[in-house]
């Protein structure tokens, strides 16, 4: 079995991290029926990752998107919270994933924004050394789009806690990028992410673009803020670079797809890097 491990990883020359799938030896694509498998790892509470991500690659008729759960119920700075992300049920999870001979395995969080870019850095280099798989992350995928189109200025759309959100403004900070406007919710139980309305997210999508970003995340994978890329980007003309759409962007890429054949969720998808 091929080895995507230990050279994928490097610096670039602001010293953002980089892991770079890409650079992996490619692997050959499901056979049976020229399949493309994209394995997706899933908090445990959410319920609009998976509706969404099959709605995206809904018009690719070789492409399927196969899940695999393990526990997320709260997203805060508290001990227990924190472990929730510790690397054993994840591995157990991306294991049952590399069963279905998956072409890619991916972690749909956004942890690593709040604990640190390196945490999945980590994630992923055990995922391709334990799996043979290529692997990527919400995070990495979203910081890969960033530097690729020199994004600078960032606004930042959450529906997290104060200390969460402060966390993540500070990592970007670090990495070079300010975060121009913010907006989030306060909240920290996951299932209840899925419950904001399509409004509330407008509305906070707006509120962020009056600071004229060069870009703007919707950072959360249980947030429905992918649906609104298309929408939001005609009217303000600044790119919406969701977390759920990013993954699914760059899992394309490390399985041979074209992103650009994906249609109606935003410009991204006609990004090449």
């Amino acid at each position: 079995m091929a080895s995507y491990v230990d050279d994928a990883m490097s610096m670039d020359d602001s010293g953002f991290p980089v892991y770079d799938g890409a650079s992996l030896d490619p692997r050959p694509r499901s056979i049976v029926n020229n399949r493309v498998l994209l394995g997706m790892l899933t908090p445990s509470s959410n319920t609009v990752l998976e509706p969404v991500t099959s709605a995206m690659v809904a018009g690719l008729p070789e492409v399927s998107a196969h899940f695999a759960r393990f526990r997320v119920t709260e997203i805060s700075l508290a001990k227990q919270a924190l472990g929730q992300f510790d690397e054993a049920p994840i591995m157990a999870a991306a294991a049952l994933l590399a069963d279905a001979r998956v072409d890619v395995i991916a972690w749909n969080g956004t942890a690593a924004s709040w604990r640190g870019f390196d945490t999945d850095e980590a994630l992923c280099r055990r995922i391709s050394r334990e799996t043979g798989l290529p692997a990527t992350t919400s995070v990495l995928a979203l910081n890969e789009i960033l530097r690729a189109n020199s994004v600078e200025r960032l606004g930042l759309v959450t529906p997290y806690a104060d200390e969460i959100q402060a966390a993540i403004v500070e990592n970007y900070r670090a990495a070079g990028i300010e975060c121009v406007a913010e907006r989030h919710l306060g909240e920290k139980v996951n299932f209840n992410f899925s419950l904001v309305g399509e409004d509330t997210i407008r509305d906070m999508l707006a509120e962020t673009a009056a600071a004229q970003p060069q870009a703007v995340t919707t950072l959360c994978t249980n947030l429905r803020g992918a649906p609104l890329a298309e929408g939001f980007e005609k009217e303000f003309g600044i790119a919406l670079y969701d977390s759920i759409s990013v993954v699914v962007w760059k899992s394309l890429k490390l399985a041979g797809v074209d992103p650009a054949r994906v249609e109606g969720w935003g410009r991204l998808f006609a990004t090449a890097a």
